[in-house]
Protein backbone atom coordinates (compact mmCIF):
# COMPACT_ATOMS: atom_id res chain seq x y z
CA UNK A 1 0.00 0.00 0.00
CA UNK A 2 1.29 3.16 -0.88
CA UNK A 3 1.92 5.88 1.45
CA UNK A 4 0.19 9.43 1.28
CA UNK A 5 2.16 12.24 0.64
CA UNK A 6 1.64 15.60 2.84
CA UNK A 7 1.53 18.62 0.34
CA UNK A 8 1.98 22.29 1.48
CA UNK A 9 1.47 24.98 -1.36
CA UNK A 10 1.74 28.35 -0.57
CA UNK A 11 1.74 31.25 -2.90
CA UNK A 12 3.09 34.63 -2.23
CA UNK A 13 3.23 38.25 -3.93
CA UNK A 14 6.59 38.86 -5.50
CA UNK A 15 6.44 42.66 -6.23
CA UNK A 16 9.58 43.01 -8.60
CA UNK A 17 11.37 45.88 -10.23
CA UNK A 18 13.20 45.29 -13.57
CA UNK A 19 16.00 47.64 -15.21
CA UNK A 20 17.80 47.46 -18.28
CA UNK A 21 21.46 47.69 -17.59
CA UNK A 22 23.41 49.94 -19.71
CA UNK A 23 26.04 47.65 -20.57
CA UNK A 24 22.95 44.58 -21.88
CA UNK A 25 21.19 42.60 -20.06
CA UNK A 26 18.68 42.63 -17.30
CA UNK A 27 18.38 43.20 -13.21
CA UNK A 28 15.15 41.89 -11.52
CA UNK A 29 14.96 43.46 -7.90
CA UNK A 30 12.38 42.42 -5.08
CA UNK A 31 10.97 45.82 -4.28
CA UNK A 32 10.25 44.59 -0.20
CA UNK A 33 12.94 42.26 -0.05
CA UNK A 34 16.15 43.41 -0.30
CA UNK A 35 17.69 39.96 -0.48
CA UNK A 36 15.77 38.93 -3.34
CA UNK A 37 17.51 40.06 -6.36
CA UNK A 38 18.83 38.49 -9.71
CA UNK A 39 20.38 39.20 -13.42
CA UNK A 40 19.78 37.78 -16.58
CA UNK A 41 20.75 38.76 -20.68
CA UNK A 42 17.13 38.86 -21.39
CA UNK A 43 14.10 40.00 -19.50
CA UNK A 44 12.93 36.27 -19.60
CA UNK A 45 15.99 35.32 -18.05
CA UNK A 46 15.92 37.77 -15.31
CA UNK A 47 12.19 36.70 -14.33
CA UNK A 48 13.22 33.52 -13.93
CA UNK A 49 16.15 33.52 -12.43
CA UNK A 50 14.69 35.98 -9.56
CA UNK A 51 11.59 33.45 -9.45
CA UNK A 52 14.31 30.68 -8.34
CA UNK A 53 16.10 33.27 -6.56
CA UNK A 54 12.83 34.24 -4.31
CA UNK A 55 11.92 29.93 -3.99
CA UNK A 56 15.15 29.34 -2.50
CA UNK A 57 15.25 32.23 -0.27
CA UNK A 58 11.94 31.26 1.37
CA UNK A 59 13.18 27.89 1.85
CA UNK A 60 15.95 29.37 3.49
CA UNK A 61 14.19 31.62 5.37
CA UNK A 62 11.76 28.94 6.73
CA UNK A 63 15.10 26.82 8.09
CA UNK A 64 16.02 29.71 9.77
CA UNK A 65 12.98 30.85 11.26
CA UNK A 66 13.18 34.18 10.30
CA UNK A 67 9.68 36.09 8.46
CA UNK A 68 9.09 36.20 5.17
CA UNK A 69 8.83 40.01 3.63
CA UNK A 70 6.06 38.82 0.99
CA UNK A 71 2.78 39.21 1.20
CA UNK A 72 1.36 35.21 1.36
CA UNK A 73 -2.05 35.16 -0.52
CA UNK A 74 -2.84 31.68 0.32
CA UNK A 75 -1.89 28.35 1.48
CA UNK A 76 -3.27 25.15 0.80
CA UNK A 77 -2.59 21.63 2.76
CA UNK A 78 -3.54 18.52 0.74
CA UNK A 79 -2.57 14.96 1.42
CA UNK A 80 -2.44 13.03 -1.77
CA UNK A 81 -2.07 9.32 -2.82
CA UNK A 82 0.58 10.42 -5.24
CA UNK A 83 2.69 13.46 -6.05
CA UNK A 84 0.58 14.71 -8.88
CA UNK A 85 -0.69 18.06 -8.97
CA UNK A 86 -1.01 21.15 -10.34
CA UNK A 87 0.66 24.82 -9.60
CA UNK A 88 0.48 28.20 -11.01
CA UNK A 89 3.29 28.66 -14.18
CA UNK A 90 4.12 32.01 -15.30
CA UNK A 91 5.98 32.47 -18.57
CA UNK A 92 6.66 35.48 -19.97
CA UNK A 93 6.32 35.72 -24.26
Amino acid sequence: MKQKQNLTISEYELPVTVDQEAEGGFVARCEVWQDCYAQGDTLEEALNEISFVASSLIELYQEEDLPIPLKLKRTSKQTVPSMRFTFPLIVSG
